[in-house]
């Protein structure tokens, strides 16, 4: 269901960037009118990389892909750019890493802001992916876009949102295609003999930003153990603008014995992660609108 869906939203999308009510006929390089050439629109297949392993994965099996986005933020793991470079030995191909040029890590984005977390999504989400993504695609307004996503075979629900609400690109979920779960991803990576990033070999189920703000109080009791100063510098960040990671607690009053990170969901912190919210928000606004 899920590829037959997207092969319907991929017939639509010269409407998008063509005016007009006139038959269109596509090749491979240019958006045609009859014979008259409205817009030249180049073919170009993207995988962005959280760092995770389900985004390369996905990737990989595409192969075709055009290129490959990395976003980096100063929060995450130094092991995560390692990684990065063994996918491109991989890949056969340099990573275009991406990068905020107003904000350096979470903290920046929450001063400015005076605001951490809720649950319509966190400024650092926004600020340091979202804005990044928006000011490329905007650098590439000439090509046709087809996004590979990391969703894997138990997220068809958000692979058939991603296509209802972002029809303006083409969709790929070589994941959910090959039926694959996210410890088959992992597997498979192994076979492949690149080596996981650190934060999966620590316990934690993505590799998101080290003191993720999303992250429950299991998550967070995790991160006093394992990088305690991390842990430290977020509970000061959390008082001096009077705003908490966690509804209804400061970190520094989180009892150290609450929560189970093994029964939190926490989802990567990746291009799929702020593009779930904006699907959000396209609903909430369709409820309005009702």
């Amino acid at each position: 269901m899920i590829r037959g869906g997207v092969s319907e939203n991929l017939n639509t999308v010269a409407e998008k960037v063509c005016s007009g009510n006139a038959a269109h006929a596509i090749d491979s390089k240019r958006i045609m009118i009859h014979d008259t050439c409205i817009c030249s629109v180049v073919l170009c297949k993207n995988s962005w990389l959280s760092a995770g392993i389900s985004s390369f994965v996905a990737g990989y099996l595409e192969k075709d892909v055009d290129e490959w986005i990395y976003i980096d933020i100063a929060d995450q793991h130094p092991d995560s750019l390692r990684f990065i470079h063994d996918v491109e030995k991989i890949i056969g191909k340099k990573v275009t890493i991406l990068k905020s040029s107003e904000f350096n890590c979470v903290e920046d984005v929450a001063r400015k802001f005076r605001f951490i977390n809720s649950k319509q999504g966190a400024p650092c989400t926004g600020m340091l992916k979202k804005a990044v993504r928006k000011k490329w695609e905007n650098e590439h307004l000439q090509y046709q876009l087809t996004y590979v996503w990391g969703m894997d075979s138990n997220e068809k629900h958000r692979a058939r949102q991603m296509v209802q609400n972002f029809p303006e690109f083409k969709h790929k979920f070589p994941l959910i295609r090959e039926k694959m779960s996210k410890q088959d991803c992992h597997a498979f990576a192994d076979r492949l003999g690149i080596k996981r990033p650190v934060m999966y070999d620590m316990g934690y189920n993505n590799n998101n930003c080290i003191g993720c703000v999303k992250g429950g109080m299991g998550y967070w009791n995790r991160i006093r153990k394992d990088f305690p100063e991390v842990f430290a510098a977020r509970a000061k960040l959390e008082r001096d603008i009077g705003h908490s990671c966690i509804n209804g607690v400061f970190l520094d009053e989180l009892d150290p014995n609450r929560g189970r990170m093994s029964e939190e969901i926490m989802q990567d912190c990746g291009i799929m992660c702020y593009l779930a919210f904006e699907t959000q928000n396209n609903e909430q606004e369709k409820e309005k609108v009702i």
